[in-house]
């Protein structure tokens, strides 16, 4: 399976990192980082590619880092659709006090607007 991950450098998108890492040495799905800039998260770009660096190769994974431009989920949502990309990973949502499950705008964008299958990691 072709895997496109999208990640700001949010905690919610290292969890998602880390979730896609477990599943391609799983399954041997071929594996694309998207590092887009996140508005909403303090890190600097370079910061996350690098981090994502170390972590593919502590976990023996060989992927393609791709730095992405624009608005995250529109950038995204491009990509996912013109990459032929069977799945578009993200990390995302928070619990509401009453339950319910609140998306951040790029998150809730991509699953709207996404005609690839979306997987959101809590």
């Amino acid at each position: 399976m072709d895997v496109l991950l999208g990640i700001g450098g949010s905690d919610d998108s290292v969890r998602a990192l880390e979730w896609t890492l477990d599943r391609a040495r799983a399954a041997g799905d071929d594996l694309t980082v998207a590092v887009v800039e996140n508005p909403e998260s303090e890190r600097d770009v370079e910061d996350i590619v690098a981090d994502v660096r170390e972590r593919l190769n502590d976990a023996g994974v060989d992927a393609e880092i791709q730095r992405v431009s624009g608005n995250p989920g529109s950038a995204l949502v491009e990509l996912a659709e013109s990459g032929e990309y069977d799945q578009l990973v993200l990390g995302g949502g928070e619990e509401s006090p009453m339950g319910k499950i609140r998306l951040g705008n790029m998150s809730e964008f991509v699953l709207l607007n996404s005609h690839v299958t979306v997987t959101l990691v809590r």
